[in-house]
């Protein structure tokens, strides 16, 4: 492996944008006329806490993963050509906000630099022009990118191990809940709502009261 050092004697390796989905032959590339001097990336968890009355502090519940996000800072420019830095770099990154015909939604892409760093879509793009021709026209432009992580359900259904409580527990039943949810939280299979409706003796899986409490049994 090289060090930094030796890499910052040598070409460096160009970071780009590449179309993943939907997938063409040959690879739709979008290269970056500079490096970025760094990016960003954000994951967050959201917790609900649960209020007891008494408590200074109350406990928190898991609820959900956030999407990942990626944040970058891109320069293009034109400068040396005098091309119109909208054509030649601009254009071809807004237009992964566009919608696909074969997905009804917007491209699925990756990041890439060392690896692929970042899969996921473009969610916004805010362009400052800061140089341009004599005539008007711009010639250097910073793109500030924002991505949002794109895993499809079943991948992370398959990804994620099966897993069950070592013991009975309790939940108390919150605006929102559903039995799939709870199955999904505690099981990491939403198809196991049945084992909780069946435990709890719930006829209807779509009437959950506010308040109630369930028992969350150890699967078997």
């Amino acid at each position: 492996m090289k060090t930094p050092v030796q890499t910052a004697a040598g070409p460096l390796r160009a970071a780009s944008i590449q179309v993943l989905v939907p997938a063409r032959q040959p690879p739709r590339i979008i290269p970056l006329r500079f490096n970025p001097a760094e990016y960003q990336l954000q994951k967050a968890n959201t917790f609900q806490e649960i209020g007891i009355p008494g408590l200074e502090s109350p406990p928190i519940q898991y609820v959900r993963g956030s999407s990942e996000k990626l944040s970058v800072e891109v320069l293009a420019d034109t400068s040396d050509t005098l091309e119109d830095v909208r054509e030649e770099y601009v254009n071809p990154v807004r237009g992964l906000l566009d919608i696909e015909p074969e997905l009804h939604a917007p491209p699925i892409v990756s990041f890439t630099w060392d690896r692929q760093v970042f899969r996921g879509v473009l969610e916004s793009v805010q362009v400052t022009y800061t140089l341009f021709s004599p005539e008007g026209v711009p010639l250097r432009a910073k793109m500030s990118l924002s991505f949002k992580e794109y895993r499809p359900v079943e991948v992370q259904v398959r990804e994620r191990r099966k897993a069950s409580p070592d013991f009975d527990k309790t939940y108390v039943v919150r605006a929102g809940d559903t039995l799939a949810g709870l199955a999904a939280a505690a099981y990491k299979d939403p198809s196991r709502w049945r084992e909780i409706a069946r435990r709890n003796g719930i006829q209807d899986p779509r009437q959950l009261v506010p308040g109630t409490v369930l028992t969350l049994p150890r699967l078997r």
